[in-house]
């Protein structure tokens, strides 16, 4: 999802603060930003002589660049042939810079009751999101959304058999905004891992996933506000987690007083209702970039429950009126900058345990 660079120096920092304090003796600290996945992504590395950690930095830029040539939706690349083969409905080897992504995105697809579907590329082009700046534009015909609706395109249309895929439905288009970058970051802290790096955050455009500690004490993290400016509260992390936040405010449209947002709602065709933003907490980024879609789509009324099947143990959810949902162990984590936010606290989730 791609912002001028004007904007994103204005958004991509304050989305996810990384702040750090205290008078203790700290480790060295190598920050570095670049361009990667149409957003700015910064690269924190703790511990590491200068030199190493500017090294590792290159090689994960590197990384990046061929990530985005390869998951680019409407760009010429690896994926776009894909969608032209995935329509022809024949069997066809699939580019391995694809394949591994696709394999995560039909597991995820499945876990999450197809709310975070990556096949309805096409529903999300026809809204006018398939370009690097979203136009003020008028709406589809509400007939064109209900027949790409009615043809149900989905994830379990690709039948994946070794290398080969093949799709039963000719209306499949793969679009991977709402895993790919939670992907690569997962790929960017394992080659760190690789590399010998313990401690380091790898933050595009907010969201993030972060290893080890700064100098022995949590990373502290700032979640962004539901306007998309401004910070609505902290929560700290140690050790391996994700962090990913979705919200209407961050590729839209005004259309005759009205905001149409990015994420559409695949059993409808239509923007999702009822939720202003969400945050998810988990181990690995992919995961958490998915479920902040599903869980945004499932609204108020169904987080809880698509949260169960995903694994999700952490959540808040900003709904629409303004009230924040979460369960009761990301209750014990965050810090809300409003101390009058209103609150609703859910059951909790499975397998849930107290806050480090």
């Amino acid at each position: 999802m791609t912002r001028s660079l004007s904007n994103l120096l204005k958004l991509s920092l304050p989305a996810l603060l990384l702040l750090f304090s205290g008078c203790e003796k700290t480790e060295p600290v190598y920050n570095s930003r670049f361009l990667a996945f149409g957003t700015l992504t910064d690269i924190s590395i703790v511990g590491v002589a200068r030199e190493r950690a500017m090294a590792a930095t290159q090689a994960l830029e590197d990384d990046f660049a061929a990530m985005h040539k390869s998951w680019h939706a409407w760009n010429p690349g690896p994926l776009g042939r894909t969608n032209e083969l995935l329509k022809e409905g024949k069997p066809f080897a699939a580019p391995p810079s694809v394949l591994g992504l696709l394999i995560k995105a039909k597991q995820l697809a499945n876990d999450s009751d197809q709310l975070f579907n990556p096949a309805i590329g096409r529903l999300i082009s026809l809204w006018g999101f398939h370009s690097d700046n979203p136009e003020c534009k008028q709406p589809p015909e509400e007939d064109s959304i209900k027949l790409l609706v009615a043809e149900n395109p989905n994830m379990n249309n690709i039948r994946i058999e070794g290398f080969h895929l093949q799709s039963s439905n000719p209306v499949v288009k793969l679009d991977f905004g709402a895993i790919g970058k939670g992907f690569g970051i997962d790929m960017a802290i394992e080659h760190l891992k690789e590399l010998g790096i313990k401690n380091a955050i790898v933050n595009s455009g907010g969201d993030l996933r972060a290893i080890g500690s700064r100098s022995g004490r949590p990373w502290r993290i700032a979640i962004r506000s539901p306007s998309g400016s401004g910070t609505f509260g902290f929560l700290h992390i140690i050790g391996d987690e994700s962090v990913f936040t979705s919200g209407d405010y961050e590729r839209n449209y005004l259309w005759e007083g009205r905001t149409y947002h990015h994420i559409i709602d695949p059993r409808t065709g239509y923007p999702a209702a009822g939720t202003h933003s969400i945050t998810v907490i988990h181990s690995d980024a992919a995961t958490a970039d998915a479920a902040a879609t599903a869980l945004f789509v499932a609204g108020p009324d169904d987080w809880h429950r698509i949260a169960k099947k995903m694994g999700i143990k952490y959540v808040l959810l900003i709904d629409s009126t303004g009230v924040a949902h979460m369960n009761p162990a990301m209750q014990q984590r965050v810090t809300l900058m409003d101390k009058n936010q209103p609150i609703k606290i859910s059951q909790p989730l499975a397998l849930e345990h107290k806050a480090p």
